[in-house]
């Protein structure tokens, strides 16, 4: 009995010292040098602080429980991860088309309850937004469309692009692949269209259509998971809004794929994803790491096996 009150005396005071070594041997979160100042109206800066710098941005402040080790250690790789993925002290390194877009990406998440982490909000419930302060973010994305009400200039544009695009003037040869390899599908014209969409931060309206093998999973509600080789094609135009407040479509701008197959694309989610822009067909993105980005943005409906727009509802024939 004496031994073993001994050697639990010996392991709680190796375990001390062991907690004690961890602390001097924890990550060191250090805060670089902020370039700029994110350039938006004082209500909405507050919201972002409140519920986004102190992982994204270099103005982090840590509570004392985030410096104890070994949960430091997981604060400090959160912290390293969120940056790289969204940083507003380094804004001005954005395009500002990247900035629009970093924005709804964020209140994407927010809204959807993504972020903050949940973990994250427990221990921080100061950092939890009320739907005010989401209204505030919306309101604040939705002013930054630079395309409100179309002028006749535009609406010509796109009838010309339309026109040409129907009457086959506009033939593109050779389309090459996705930096990740995927090739364009150009039968995706003839899939079914199963939902809608719009980009309130870029101006966008989508359309989303399915090949047959994800049409007959909607039909036999099996899409949580989707089955291989389900397929989408997300088509995106100009939004475009007349005097009248009529909403058309513009010039067409991209079209982007999500394919089903859980073993080849195990290392992106279950998908592949690929985009081409504009009539050209290009391919998006400089190297495959670009799916990064794709994930990222579906993180927030990973429990819908990554699909954000739910489909309507296809009666069987």
């Amino acid at each position: 009995m004496k031994m073993m009150k001994k050697n639990s005396v010996l392991i709680f005071v190796v375990a001390i010292l062991i907690f004690i070594a961890m602390q001097y041997a924890g990550p060191d979160i250090k805060n670089p040098p902020v370039t700029t100042a994110l350039p938006v109206p004082d209500d909405v800066r507050l919201v972002l602080k409140k519920a986004c710098y102190d992982c994204h941005s270099n103005e982090t402040q840590l509570l004392w429980f985030d410096k104890i080790a070994p949960a430091s250690w997981m604060v400090a790789q959160d912290i390293a991860d969120a940056r790289k993925v969204l940083n507003f002290s380094t804004w001005d390194s954005l395009a500002p088309a990247d900035q629009k877009a970093k924005l709804f990406e964020a209140f994407n998440q927010i809204s959807l309850g993504a972020m903050p982490l949940k973990q994250y909000a427990a221990l921080h419930p100061e950092a939890k937004l009320s739907a005010v302060d989401i209204s505030v973010l919306k309101n604040y994305i939705t002013s930054l469309v630079s395309v409100k009400t179309s002028d006749t200039s535009r609406i010509h544009a796109a009838n010309k692009q339309y026109n040409e695009w129907v009457g086959a003037k506009t033939k593109i040869e050779n389309v090459k692949p996705s930096p990740n390899g995927i090739e364009y599908i150009p039968d995706f014209k003839n899939w079914k269209v199963i939902s809608t969409s719009d980009r309130f931060d870029n101006g966008t309206m989508r359309v989303i259509v399915a090949n047959d093998i994800a049409v007959k999973a909607i039909k036999e509600n099996h899409i949580n998971p989707w089955p291989n080789g389900a397929t989408f094609a997300k088509i995106g135009w100009e939004e475009l809004i007349d005097s009248t407040g009529k909403v058309n479509s513009g010039e067409f701008r991209q079209v982007e794929f999500m394919i089903k197959d859980d073993k080849k694309y195990e290392k992106t989610a279950g998908w592949g994803w690929a985009r081409w822009k504009g009539m050209q067909l290009t391919p998006y993105g400089k190297t495959e790491t670009f799916t990064q980005e794709c994930i990222n943005c579906h993180k927030p409906v990973k429990d819908n096996d990554f699909v954000f727009t739910m489909p309507l509802h296809l009666k069987s024939k």
